[in-house]
């Protein structure tokens, strides 16, 4: 299935992962899984795949979740990927081919303006990739007309900024010597947006959805190994809000950045390495 990306809507979230920043997180797909893959295992076990279904992966980024959800529906199933970052999705063809996984595909793809065909997938499937649209109530009465009856989703969202000080607190530890970040508000796009259980409830029931579960998680999420601020605070200088500061060129000091971080996250470190709370809702819902 061949889906074009839509220039139209979203078209910050295009253009920024489509930069420096989408190569950054391609490059860092390694760190990434060891970071994110013990969420996505449970993800897919709650999704209670069957042999021979056919699944979608919104934002799945550089395949791994692809790559585990191919060999749970076997070559009688068919797995297709989707991301609007190009970088990520070279990488995921490059991983799926090596795999040799004929039942996966990828594509540089925006789903919120694709009118699917009805009744392509029996799961939508998500390792947060799904709090970034524009109008999501109209992006998921597309995903449900395009779902046989009864179809499933199964999806990770991030609950509360203040809940998951392992993506908000080493920002705070540098934020005065960074400008201003942007304010989004509860309900903007962005890596909080479905934090409150009754908005999710709402833009899923509004599209047609039933039977809407949220189930709270929290994972203690492992930023590094032992000894390893410094790698933790590269990252940090690489993918999110801090990268975003640093990309606008009015940060005076980056050094200064880069060692409050490593400060930061020296102060975290443990035999058990770098490790900070997360909270996550596990969301799944009928067609």
């Amino acid at each position: 299935m061949d889906i074009p990306a839509s220039h139209e809507q979203n078209a910050d979230q295009v253009a920024y992962w489509n930069g420096p920043a989408g190569q950054r997180w391609a490059e860092r797909q390694t760190a990434q899984d060891i970071v994110l893959k013990p969420i996505a295992d449970l993800v897919i076990d709650r999704a209670k795949l069957k042999p021979g279904e056919r699944v979608i992966d919104i934002g799945c980024g550089s395949g791994t979740t692809v790559i585990e959800l191919a060999k749970r529906v076997g070559t009688g199933g068919s797995v297709f990927g989707s991301d609007i970052s190009k970088q990520s999705v070279e990488k995921a063809n490059e991983r799926i081919a090596a795999a040799g996984l004929r039942q996966a595909s990828v594509s540089v793809s925006d789903v919120s303006t694709y009118a699917f065909p009805d009744a392509s997938f029996d799961l939508a499937f998500s390792r947060f990739g799904v709090m970034f649209f524009s109008d999501p109530t109209a992006t998921f009465s597309r995903f449900r007309r395009a779902m046989v009856p009864n179809g499933r989703l199964a999806f990770a969202v991030f609950r509360t900024p203040k809940e998951n000080p392992w993506g908000t607190a080493p920002v705070a530890a540098v934020r005065h010597l960074l400008p201003p970040l942007p304010q989004l508000g509860p309900e903007d796009p962005g890596q909080f947006a479905w934090a409150d259980p009754e908005r999710v409830r709402r833009i899923l029931a509004g599209a047609g959805f039933q039977e809407i579960s949220l189930t709270p998680y929290d994972p203690v999420m492992r930023l590094a190994g032992p000894g390893g601020a410094a790698e933790a605070a590269d990252f940090a200088m690489r993918v999110g809000p801090v990268a975003r500061a640093m990309s606008t060129g009015s940060v005076k000091d980056p050094d200064a950045v880069r060692a409050g971080l490593a400060a930061f996250f020296a102060s975290h470190d443990s035999p058990q390495g770098i490790r900070l709370p997360g909270a996550l809702w596990f969301v799944g819902a009928r067609a």
